[in-house]
């Protein structure tokens, strides 16, 4: 058996906090609505020079230094987006150059919404086991602020802007991550138009549909991890679900009798930021000493596509 661990994690978040009273300013709506309906109290967005390169690169670099790995350790560069500064070249090829990475690191951007970054660790235990380096570098950054429907009082609320990145080491003898991932293709659900439509790229999104989805798929996600582990849900450390909708989240804890007290969560401070989502909250629970060395984290994501992620994360 061979798999990889966490080593490090990292984040970012943009300058700009904007908060559910700032909105109310521009959009019909208020504090009180938005709070009881999604829990978000407040999101960041980029502005004036911000970047998702750059938010890229801060987090990359917080994480690389944290694992006190050299760049040229790194063996697999993958970045888990949907709104990337260029559709070519990818982020991740972009950070190949900037991070001083080896021109024989695997480097590509993958698409799968929310659940990108737990696509993101899956692939990369895969392409470890191939590479002569035994580190990866995988994150997950969105700049959801740039593709949002400002006139559309149901999605606006919801999204923010961040990333967040981690190490992993592949280890012959690290047990596997236990990926079990899923899609169910639906074009009118959750969607964003491509370049080629004609129509703006804002994100659609029926909310009833989308809350049916995830209350169905997150708890069976969870399960078929821990059952593919061999590991009962009471011995998991923590679970670190995407951030979406904080009643979709209370919902999916009650489902699967799971005790709040290890299912933390940050919604509240950073609204939903799609495939950031995971990474950043693994690194909030990384660095204030919630999630510790030899510790498990069941991670799960779900969003458009449809699709769903889960794995199960040992802390080096």
């Amino acid at each position: 058996m061979s798999g990889i661990k966490l080593i490090s994690t990292g984040s970012a978040l943009p300058r700009q906090e904007v908060t559910n009273f700032d909105l109310e300013k521009k959009v019909d709506t208020s504090d009180e609505w938005i709070a009881t309906r999604t829990g978000i109290r407040s999101r960041h967005y980029c502005s004036g020079d911000e970047s998702h390169l750059g938010l890229c690169m801060a987090a990359a670099r917080q994480a690389i230094q944290r694992a006190g790995v050299s760049p040229a350790d790194i063996g697999v560069c993958l970045v888990a987006t949907l709104t990337q500064d260029t559709m070519t070249p990818s982020a991740a090829c972009v950070l190949q150059k900037e991070l001083g990475l080896a021109e024989d690191t695997v480097c590509f951007d993958l698409n799968a919404a929310c659940a990108g970054f737990v696509y993101g660790l899956h692939t990369a235990e895969c392409l470890l086991a191939a590479s002569p380096r035994r580190y990866g570098l995988v994150i997950g950054c969105e700049v959801l602020s740039r593709i949002t429907d400002f006139t559309d009082r149901s999605t606006c609320v919801l999204f923010g802007d961040g990333a967040g990145a981690v190490v992993v080491e592949w280890g012959a003898d690290y047990p596997s991550i236990c990926a079990v991932m899923g899609s169910r293709g639906n074009r009118e659900v959750l969607y964003i138009p491509g370049v080629n439509t004609g129509s703006a790229s804002y994100i659609h999104m029926d909310g009833k549909e989308v809350f049916r989805f995830a209350v169905e798929v997150l708890p069976r996600c969870t399960h078929e991890v821990a059952e593919k582990a061999g590991v009962p849900l009471e011995a998991i450390d923590r679970f670190v679900f995407h951030q979406a909708n904080q009643r979709i989240l209370d919902h999916a804890v009650r489902k699967l009798k799971l005790d709040p007290a290890r299912c933390a969560g940050n919604i509240a401070r950073t609204g939903n930021t799609s495939a950031a989502s995971v990474p950043i909250l693994l690194d909030e629970l990384v660095t204030t000493g919630q999630l510790a060395s030899g510790q498990k984290a069941l991670c799960a994501g779900f969003g458009g596509g449809l699709t769903w992620a889960g794995c199960l994360l040992q802390l080096a």
